[in-house]
C-alpha cells in the first residue's frame, strides 16, 4: 500500500481516507480534517492519521488539540519503518513550536525522502518555517530551498503550486504563471493554486481579469475552507481598486470581518485590518466601530506578542481602533526575531492614525527595506508601502510619492485606487 507520491504506508484500512486526506490538505480544500478523523476510526494505530490531523488543527490555531494529536502519534510511531518515524518526528517537531527546530527537523528528513510533500509543505508559503522565520531575504531563501525539489516532483500539481508561489515573492511573474496554469490544469479546485493565480494577477496589476477569475473560482469553494476568508480578501481588494466600494464593504461584512470570516484566527485579523486600512487609504470614511472589532479580537487571539505578522497588524487594528493601551504594550514588549521591525511599525500606525504624518513617514522609512521579515506576501506586506505613499501625498511629497511606487510596480498598475494617476 502506497501514497501517492509512491511511499509505502503501515496500513491498509485507512490507507483511502488518508490520501484523500493529504490531497484535500495540499489544495487548502474543506474536509482534510474529517477524512484523517476517518482514517484514524478505520485504524487508530496509523501514526500518520495523527500527526497529519495534528499538523490540519494547527493550521487553525488549535494548539491544544494539534500537540495532543502529535503526543499520539509519536508514540505510536516507535515501531514503524524509519520513513513513517522520521515523518512523524519531523511533523511532530513542527507542531511542538519552534521554527528553527521544526525546520531542522524537516531540512533531515528531506535529505532521504525529498517526495515526502506533507513534511515539505510546512517549509514552504510565506506562512510557513522559512517565511516566519524573520530572516532578512527570506523570500530569496525560499526559492533556494525549493527550486532543488523541482526533479524529485516532476510535475506533480502541490509542487509546482509551492514552487510557483516561491517565483511569484521574488518577481519572476512569468514563471509563475507557466507553473501554476499547469497545476491547475491537473487539479483544477486546487485553493491554493487559485491563490497564487490571484497573486500573480495581483503583481501584475491585472485587476479586473483578476477579480473575474477569483470570483468565478471562488463561488463553489466552502466557506468552511481554510482559504475562503484570504480568498474573500483579494475579492474585495480588487472591487475597491476598481472603484465598486459598495460590493467590496458587502465583501467585508459577510466574509473578512470578526465574526463573518471562517478562517484562522491569523487571517481574520490581517484579512480584516488590512482592508479597513486601505479603504482609508483609498478615501472610504474611517469606520471606528468596526476598527474596535478588530482591536478587541486581535487582543483575545493574539495576546502576547511573538508572530510578527499578528502583531503588525494587530497594531494597526489597537492605533486605529484607539486602544492606546493595548498599543503601548505593543511596542514595549515586540518579540521575537522580527520584533525590531514590529515596534516602528507599530509606533508609525500610532502616529497616522492620529494624523501625525511626518512621525508615521519617519518611523516607516526606518523599516522599508527591512519589513519582508514580518513575514507574509509581498500582496499583504503593501499596506506598509502604501502608508508611506499616503504619508507622502498628505505632507505635499509628490515627486517622492511617485519615486515609491514606480520602484514597486509601474505606475498605473497598483492595485488600490487613490494611489496612482493624476492624484499621485
Amino acid at each position: 500500500m502506497q501514497d501517492r507520491y509512491g511511499f509505502a504506508l503501515s496500513t491498509a484500512a485507512a490507507r483511502d481516507a488518508y490520501l484523500s486526506g493529504v490531497d484535500l490538505a495540499l489544495s487548502a480544500n474543506d474536509g482534510a480534517e474529517e477524512q484523517f478523523r476517518h482514517a484514524i476510526a478505520c485504524d487508530d494505530g496509523f501514526a500518520l492519521a495523527h500527526i497529519a490531523l495534528a499538523r490540519t488543527v494547527q493550521l487553525r490555531s488549535e494548539a491544544h488539540a494539534a500537540k495532543a494529536a502529535a503526543q499520539r502519534a509519536r508514540a505510536l510511531a516507535k515501531g514503524l519503518p524509519h520513513r513513517e518515524r522520521s515523518h512523524v518526528a519531523a511533523l511532530a517537531t513542527i507542531v511542538d513550536g519552534g521554527n528553527a527546530a521544526g525546520f531542522a527537523a524537516a531540512q533531515e528528513h528531506l535529505k532521504a525522502y525529498p517526495r515526502d510533500a506533507m513534511v515539505l509543505a510546512p517549509c514552504t508559503g510565506v506562512f510557513g518555517l522559512i517565511g516566519f522565520s524573520g530572516r532578512a531575504g527570506r523570500e530569496a531563501e525560499l526559492l533556494s530551498f525549493i527550486a532543488p525539489f523541482a526533479d524529485a516532483y516532476g510535475d506533480d500539481w502541490w509542487f509546482q503550486t509551492a514552487h510557483a508561489f516561491a517565483l511569484v515573492e521574488v518577481g519572476e511573474i512569468a514563471r509563475a504563471r507557466l507553473l501554476i496554469e499547469r497545476a491547475l490544469a491537473q487539479f483544477p479546485r486546487n485553493a491554493n493554486g487559485a491563490h497564487i493565480r490571484a497573486h500573480a494577477h495581483y503583481e501584475a496589476g491585472e485587476r479586473a481579469a483578476g477579480l473575474r477569475f477569483l470570483r468565478d473560482w471562488w463561488r463553489s469553494y466552502p466557506k468552511p475552507a481554510i482559504l475562503h476568508c484570504h480568498l474573500s480578501w483579494h475579492i474585495a481588494l480588487w472591487h475597491l481598486a476598481l472603484g465598486e466600494a459598495a460590493q467590496a464593504w458587502e465583501i467585508y461584512a459577510a466574509h473578512l470581518r470578526p465574526g463573518a470570516s471562517s478562517g484562522p484566527p491569523i487571517n481574520t485579523l490581517s484579512d480584516a485590518a488590512s482592508f479597513l486600512f486601505r479603504a482609508e487609504v483609498a478615501g472610504e470614511t474611517r469606520r471606528p466601530e468596526l476598527w474596535r472589532e478588530i482591536s478587541q479580537y486581535a487582543g483575545r487571539f493574539f495576546p502576547a506578542p511573538g508572530i510578527a505578522f499578528a502583531d503588525a497588524h494587530a497594531a494597526l487594528a489597537h492605533a486605529f481602533g484607539g486602544n492606546a493601551e493595548a498599543l503601548a504594550r505593543l511596542i514595549g514588549r515586540a518579540k521575537g526575531p522580527a520584533a525590531d521591525v514590529v515596534s516602528p511599525l507599530a509606533r508609525a500606525f500610532g502616529a497616522f492614525a492620529h494624523e501625525d504624518f511626518a512621525r508615521a513617514r519617519m518611523e516607516l522609512e526606518t523599516v522599508l527595506g527591512s519589513h519582508p521579515r514580518i513575514g507574509g506576501s509581498r500582496a499583504q506586506r503593501d499596506l506598509i508601502e502604501y502608508a508611506l505613499v499616503a504619508c507622502l501625498l498628505r505632507q505635499g511629497y509628490i515627486a517622492e510619492a511617485r519615486g515609491l511606487l514606480a520602484a514597486r510596480r509601474p505606475l498605473g498598475a497598483h492595485p488600490i485606487a487613490g494611489l496612482e494617476g493624476a492624484q499621485v
